[in-house]
């Protein structure tokens, strides 16, 4: 069911160079939905979320009204409405920690240089949806934007085929503050977001994950609006030792392995009985999971156990990797944490599985997949909001320097930033 081989292994390594693509098909598709949408606005969202979704949209019920939203809390149990409320809180607590302070400091000749951090007016977010039920997606786009100061945030979310949004999904939009709701999902509600759709007025940038047309929309039109990142499909990757527990291991693996049959779920161990315990412990726990057969694809074709030569071999590939999120199950993990480079989310300790992060503990679920954890970071704060530089310079201190800033904008053959500097060196001296 799951590989189960030596670090040196040539599939385990062409396993481990996984890249992030699709076919020109989808690109096509991609394409011609956003220039549907661009030219026909409305129209073309209701006609594509007819064809996906099997829903009949219209300009009246397009939006979610306040009403659709006091009968998603009719219907979702009060004590899971009190458990979205807490995660929401947690996730705030922790994004609150992260806001940034804008600064203004004299230099040493006591002009003013500074950076001021402005949120962004107006942000959409990307809840997958239809007969899914993603509260803990909405929570980790709004919550931060909202922690960040951004006064607009539009969620957009495919429909079920009557029509209507999730119940969970609405009752968690409307603990995090979202302002406006659409019913629309898959590339024409990107489109929508990026160009506008009648009543649905552009944005300014875009966030959440979503399928494989949602995310090369998102990459077309970057640029146009901002984008978070282009999230591939889920992975996990643990490190674990003689200590680990191999149905802890096994458990946290499947739990990654049951969001698609690309999810890719990997352990490096030094340990030989610990891998092989783990793979009788998968095929154990699978027998009684729902998912099992996407699961099974997981685990087959994107999942494997391997046998390290030590710790720091682990670490090694681990970095290498780049995984979405690390576990740490080993005796010692705070000793080798400081040795992790590249990671979305790590997870230290036994009694920290992945779900934790998921849905409760207060850091962000939308993280870096496909490797691009070496240069990119999760969603915070910092993501819905923009800096400014801030420059004042002194009338004597442009006086001093001008001849230097005149000097480097001539080597650069920019004549007309030179004169910039020039006529106010001219006006004073003449």
């Amino acid at each position: 069911m799951i590989k189960l081989c030596a670090a040196s292994n040539e599939e385990v390594k062409n396993l481990l160079s996984r890249k992030f693509e699709y076919g020109a098909q989808v690109e096509d598709v991609v394409n011609d939905i956003l220039k549907a949408v661009k030219i026909d606005g409305e129209e073309a969202v209701f006609e594509y979320t007819k064809m996906f979704d099997g829903a009949y949209l219209s300009s009246d019920n397009f939006k979610v009204s306040q009403q659709e939203i006091d009968e998603a809390y009719e219907i979702v149990e009060r004590e899971v409405v009190k458990y979205i409320e807490e995660a929401a809180a947690n996730i705030a607590d922790f994004h609150n920690k992260q806001k940034p302070v804008s600064w203004l400091e004299g230099d040493k000749e006591d002009n003013l240089l500074g950076q001021m951090y402005t949120p962004l007016e107006r942000v959409g977010v990307y809840v997958p949806g239809g007969t899914a039920a993603y509260p803990s997606s909405v929570l980790m786009n709004a919550v931060p934007a909202k922690v960040a100061g951004v006064k607009e945030v539009v969620m957009v979310s495919p429909p079920s085929n009557n029509g209507k949004l999730n119940p969970y999904t609405l009752v968690a939009a409307d603990v995090a503050g979202v302002d406006e709701i659409y019913k629309v999902g898959g590339a024409q509600a990107v489109a929508a977001l990026a160009y506008g759709a009648g009543q649905l007025k552009p944005v300014d940038k875009i966030t959440g994950p979503g399928n494989i047309y949602v995310t090369v929309a998102k990459k077309v039109v970057y640029g146009i609006v901002d984008i978070d990142m282009l999230a591939g499909p889920s992975e996990i990757l643990i490190i674990a030792d003689k200590s680990a527990n191999p149905k802890y291991v096994a458990a946290d693996m499947l739990s990654q392995a049951e969001h698609d049959e690309l999810a890719a779920a990997i352990l490096l161990t030094p340990e030989k009985d610990l891998a092989e315990a783990v793979v009788q412990e998968l095929e154990t726990q699978l027998a009684n999971l729902s998912r099992r057969d996407i699961i099974k694809k997981s685990l087959r074709n994107h999942s494997a156990a391997i046998i390290t030569e030590d710790l720091a071999e682990a670490i090694e590939i681990a970095n290498n990797y780049a995984p979405e999120h690390l576990e740490l199950l080993v005796e010692e993990p705070f000793e080798i944490m400081p040795d992790i480079k590249n990671a979305g989310a790590i997870f230290v300790g036994e009694w920290s599985p992945e779900p934790v992060g998921d849905y409760f503990a207060g850091p962000n679920h939308i993280l870096p997949t496909g490797g691009t954890a070496r240069f990119y970071s999760p969603v915070t704060v910092d993501t819905f909001m923009k800096k400014s530089s801030i420059i004042y310079y002194k009338k004597n201190n442009l006086l001093k320097n001008g001849e230097k800033i005149i000097k480097l904008a001539e080597t650069e053959g920019l004549d007309a930033h030179a004169n910039a500097v020039q006529v106010r060196l001219n006006n004073e001296f003449e």
